[in-house]
């Protein structure tokens, strides 16, 4: 068993699902893979998030170090997300899972 955060984990690979678990995280973090992003921008792309879910899951993944911000010392502000190296690295394995779907499953698109 794993703790960490005050919770309990049956393994590592337990706790690194945990990075990507719930509706929206793993494509936010495909969102940012290319580039930077503004907040209203994510929010525009990410469609059905509403904007304090976006806020909660992008504090979530700055927190777990997968995502920074740079704010810019400019008026009006201007706030950018980007993906940290442990981010881009998860990433780009999203990315394969994607991969696999789209070559497995793409038939059930519209």
């Amino acid at each position: 068993m794993i703790y960490c955060k005050g919770k309990e984990y049956i393994c590592l690979l337990d706790y690194a699902m945990d990075f990507v678990r719930g509706k929206w995280r793993a494509v936010l973090l495909c969102h940012l893979y290319d580039e930077p992003k503004r907040f209203l921008e994510l929010q525009r792309i990410t469609i059905g998030i509403s904007q304090k879910v976006l806020n909660e899951n992008l504090k979530e993944l700055i927190n777990d170090e997968l995502v920074n911000k740079k704010i810019y010392a400019q008026i009006p502000p201007k706030v950018e997300y980007y993906l940290t190296d442990r981010g881009n690295a998860l990433t780009k394995i999203i990315k394969e899972i994607e991969t696999w779907s789209i070559n497995h499953y793409s038939h059930l698109l519209k």
